[in-house]
């Protein structure tokens, strides 16, 4: 079984070590040394270092051509890559493999950024007082950067909030979802074998929760970005030092609406993959469908036979359309909201069982109340509710009526309709004619209310890790 030692230079003996196991059959993939108080200290301490050391900062052309580097090994590395995201994460290797071309386009487009970015000048001379004056911003890291990722894409969560950390000139440490660490620290080890010096981005998986509260809220952190549940985020965010900037992105309960108009085959292909695609482990994942009443009983039924006819099983395995939950916890929790809301009153057209190797069968429920905690919170798991509605603000009203709010989806063919919704629904995002979970790495990506803080995507995010500086220069010499 591989070993994987604290990724923090000079760094003492590790305080422990814990197993990586397989979601899907137990199986133990490696082993990974943890860190204590003592090692927080030397990482924070380290890279805050290399921070106030001016002279020590990566120049723009090193910075690039680190990533650039980091990109090949990458794409050569492709294929192993998408395979142990699919083993440590259960996302099946179809869609793992995905991600892993999405996480070196991840770097180009950190490059792509880097090339055109530039600060603004800003207007002098207009006033009396601003005559003989010219002024510009540049673009300067923020400070330490500290991450701390999820375990459902390990891969591509890691390269927007590392590779942005190391376009945006800024020190990194990075603890990555303890079911997945290993996607991080292969990626990581890529930057490093790429040149970027071992000090400018740790790995640190931390004994217990204090050694991570530790490291967050340090006050030599100048941003925190955090991918993960809505709690410990926002509880995060109300412990941090004056002055660290941070990002929160957390999970929502995503609405799809379908008018009259819909075109019904385009809708059912659209909820299935973005309903059951990471058996609905995803934050942008499609859990609630309003159909017209009409419609709905039989647009549910279709949506059924489709579900179960998704082949679950082994994720390393190329025909596997959907996986295992990460933790047996969680698929616990899962089949009781579901039994809890068949007890209420909804209708299971299929799926609520569990499975064999933490698998949950793909499951339809119909018209469950807006009580039900199916309805109201984000189930994280391959459910999908499918409501009737009389009237189309009815299901704007209830697709509203939560306080989270990420991304939405409307399938119509009538223009006004979809830009009807699109004002009146609370989204960050609304897609036409395509599930809620679409997103490409360049786009903002922002839960909104309870679903999280600031903007996420690629670019975004190194705007985020960035200060603009600006310089006055006072001359007779100008206007």
């Amino acid at each position: 079984m591989e070993q994987f030692p604290l990724m923090i230079p000079g760094a003492p003996a590790a305080a422990g070590s814990f197993t990586v196991t397989a979601p899907y059959d137990g199986a133990p993939i490696a082993e990974v040394a943890t860190g204590d108080e003592r090692h927080a200290e030397l990482a924070l301490a380290t890279a805050h270092g290399l921070y106030r050391d001016r002279d020590a900062w990566l120049p723009l052309a090193e910075r690039i051509a680190i990533l650039e580097r980091a990109a090949a090994l990458m794409a050569a590395q492709r294929d192993q890559l998408a395979t142990e995201a699919a083993r440590e994460g259960g996302k099946p290797l179809v869609d793992s493999a995905v991600e892993a071309d999405r996480a070196i386009d991840g770097l180009k487009i950190c490059i792509e950024h880097l090339r055109t970015q530039a600060g603004d000048v800003i207007p002098m001379g207009a006033t009396q007082g601003s005559v003989q004056r010219l002024a510009f911003t540049q673009k300067e890291p923020v400070g330490v950067v500290v991450a701390v990722s999820a375990f459902n894409h390990p891969l591509n969560l890691i390269v927007h909030q590392v590779a942005a950390a190391v376009a945006a000139g800024c020190p990194a440490i990075v603890k990555p979802a303890a079911d997945t660490p290993l996607s991080c620290l292969r990626f990581v080890s890529i930057l490093h074998a790429a040149g970027l010096p071992a000090a400018w981005c740790q790995v640190l998986m931390t004994e217990n929760r204090e050694v991570a509260e530790q490291l967050v809220t340090d006050s030599r952190v100048g941003f925190f970005s955090f991918i993960g549940s809505a709690g410990v985020g926002w509880m995060l965010r109300s412990k941090l030092a004056p002055g660290t900037r941070c990002a929160l992105e957390h999970g929502g309960v995503a609405p799809m609406i379908l008018a009259k108009d819909a075109d019904r085959e385009l809708a059912l292909a659209a909820a299935l993959k973005g309903g059951f695609y990471h058996a609905g482990q995803v934050c942008v994942s499609v859990q609630r469908v309003f159909v017209p009443r009409d419609q709905a009983g039989e647009f549910a039924q279709q949506l059924a036979a489709g579900a179960a006819a998704l082949r679950i099983g082994d994720p390393t395995h190329a025909e596997t359309a959907v996986g295992p939950l990460i933790r047996p916890a969680e698929l616990q929790r899962v089949h009781a909201w579901v039994t809890e809301a068949c007890a209420q009153g909804a209708e299971k057209l299929c799926g609520g069982e569990i499975l064999a190797n933490n698998c949950y069968a793909c499951t339809v429920l119909l018209d469950p109340p807006v009580e039900a905690k199916v309805s109201r919170q984000e189930i994280f798991g391959p459910v999908i509710c499918v409501y009737g509605y009389d009237e189309l603000d009815q299901a704007i009203a209830q697709a509203n009526d939560l306080p989270v709010s990420f991304q939405g989806a409307v399938f119509t063919r009538d223009l006004d309709t979809a830009l009807r919704i699109f004002r009146r629904l609370d989204a960050s995002a609304v897609m036409v004619n395509d599930h809620t979970a679409f997103r490409v790495d360049g786009m903002p990506f922002a839960g909104l209310r309870e679903s999280g803080l600031g903007v996420g995507g690629i670019p975004h995010t190194i705007d985020d890790m960035q200060v603009d500086k600006m310089l006055v220069i006072k001359s007779a010499e100008l206007p």
